[in-house]
């Protein structure tokens, strides 16, 4: 080696070193618990290490993808840690999707390796059948059921002989993660994400979302999604803070984990929230430890912020409000903003510019609506094999979120909507996050969707689907006179459906595409 690449070595800050280094600090203190699984973060290190070579003897190297299609487990996390020393590009692949959808995003990837948890392989081998591909081909025991046909033991990987220090030459920009998009509205992205835009991220939970390394933190929500895995996972990893992982958010087994650890710290998107609030064990259980609550994906509804502060008192509650390619965290309403600023996604964190634009990109004046831009070192490098798409986004040095907001005259920023979930109704605009909180004060409503759909007088038509509370006898009427009564009348529903649920993805979103779809034809053709 050169002295430069001495140098380079010496200075680097790549996604790999983070372990290590935590390694290095606390060897002994407890890193990861998983089932009846528990690591110290030497003992999470030396994993990492022989995973590492065992997949570079199996030719993975610098830029290779590898799709790893599971949910939450110890593996997951070995694997991701152990790819990026590799410089190799981790490619979570979303549990829930179909066949179809996987093989677009092996294909679309470019996907070297696929390592699946048994549960799922059929699906992954129905991807590559369906793409005319074979790929090695590696499966997680999460279930404990017998190894699919055709696939080897992820533990080959795992209990690898070597666990020596795995080093390659990998800058601070080269790409090392590729998060696809939640595709909620169209064909998912690859975004591609270096070690310098997520450490930079990291920096930014960790001073605005006051972390600390005596935390307890449980991970519930899905880690093929940046919010868990980038906003608390491995910022955690990073700190030193000892973290509880499952494989779901079942609201029972985290209100009991909760208990049982003495967890500090938990994030969950609004709908987790409320099922914890209306499950049963919620006042069962010891919940006192808690002291750092965080909610994103979605606005939190107003009556669910003032629930948690009377429920939760000792909690202090904080919104991450971001996006996939900002790796993911944007702004940050802290606890003592929460009912002071009543439904705002807070202020920029501190490694980003947040404006608000016009359709030309002048900043608009202080209440107006327009676009949310930002710049900052968390943004993706581009989306992958997608040079359109990554210069439309990012025109006139600026990275377009496709959210609507404005800023209030203290430099808080309010959400206003998507700009897909925009309702323009007999020429008038209706931000349906407007309604959905509307709705949502109703006392025997748990949740809500608004959404437009084709009508033949007013071109779009505002509808909601609505979820009452469990046992509660609301009904369509009930809703329509309560929005009458609060609302202005082009604002209020014209049609409401009374639903047992609503859909939504892995990571709490409620997919609001599958309801435009469902309900399309409401009012005829339209």
């Amino acid at each position: 080696m050169q002295t430069a690449d001495h140098i380079r070595r010496a200075r680097g800050q790549q996604l790999g070193d983070l372990l290590r280094r935590s390694a290095a600090r606390m060897p002994d203190k407890t890193a990861l618990v998983f089932r009846d699984h528990s690591d110290s973060f030497a003992q999470l290190d030396r994993a990492v290490n022989r995973a590492a070579n065992a997949l570079a003897a199996r030719g993975i190297t610098k830029g290779d993808r590898v799709a790893l299609f599971t949910h939450n487990n110890r593996t997951f996390v070995v694997l991701r840690f152990a790819l990026a020393r590799l410089g190799a590009v981790t490619t979570p692949v979303n549990f829930m999707l179909n066949a179809t959808d996987v093989a677009y995003i092996l294909d679309h990837s470019g996907a070297r390796m696929l390592i699946a948890e048994d549960a799922l392989c059929a699906i992954a081998d129905a991807a590559l059948n369906e793409m005319g591909a074979s790929l090695p081909r590696f499966a997680i025991p999460h279930a404990g059921g017998p190894l699919p046909s055709g696939w080897e033991s992820v533990t080959t990987l795992l209990d690898h002989a070597d666990d020596t220090e795995v080093w390659n030459d990998i800058a601070a920009d080269d790409p090392i993660q590729m998060m696809y998009t939640s595709g909620t509205e169209s064909r998912p992205k690859g975004a591609l994400l270096s070690s310098a835009a997520l450490y930079a991220q990291y920096v930014s939970c960790i001073v605005d979302g006051e972390m600390t390394a005596d935390a307890v933190s449980l991970h519930c929500l899905p880690l093929f999604h940046c919010a868990q895995l980038d906003c608390f996972l491995s910022p955690d990893l990073y700190l030193g803070v000892t973290s509880i992982l499952h494989d779901k958010a079942d609201p029972a087994e985290m209100l009991a984990a909760v208990e049982a650890h003495g967890v500090t710290k938990l994030f969950c998107p609004p709908t987790i929230w409320i099922a914890l609030l209306r499950h049963p064990d919620f006042d069962k259980r010891n919940l006192s430890s808690l002291k750092a609550g965080y909610y994103g994906a979605s606005i939190m509804p107003t009556a669910v912020i003032e629930e948690l502060s009377t429920r939760l008192p000792d909690m202090r509650l904080f919104n991450f409000y971001g996006q996939t390619e900002m790796a993911p965290l944007a702004t940050i309403l802290k606890p003592q903003d929460q009912l002071r600023k009543l439904g705002s996604a807070g202020q920029p964190a501190l490694n980003v510019e947040t404006r608000v634009v016009d359709d030309d990109d002048n900043p608009v004046p202080v209440g107006e609506v327009g676009e949310i831009v930002h710049r900052s070192p968390h943004l993706i490098s581009e989306y992958y094999n997608d040079p359109a798409k990554t210069a439309d986004a990012f025109r006139n040095g600026w990275f377009h979120s496709g959210d609507l907001g404005r800023f209030d005259a203290d430099g808080y920023l309010y959400v206003v909507d998507r700009k897909k979930d925009m309702i323009k109704t007999g020429g008038e605009n209706v931000a349906s996050r407007e309604v959905e909180e509307a709705i949502f004060r109703h006392p025997e409503v748990a949740e809500v969707a608004v959404f437009g759909v084709p009508h033949p007088k007013w071109i779009e038509a505002v509808m909601a689907v609505v979820v009452p509370k469990a046992g509660m006898p609301l009904t369509s009427e009930a809703v329509m006179s309560y929005c009458r009564d609060t609302l202005a009348g082009f604002k209020a529903p014209k049609h409401v459906v009374i639903a047992d649920g609503l859909p939504k993805n892995a990571s709490g979103k409620i997919l609001k595409r599958d309801l435009r779809l469902q309900y399309a034809d409401s009012f005829g053709d339209g």
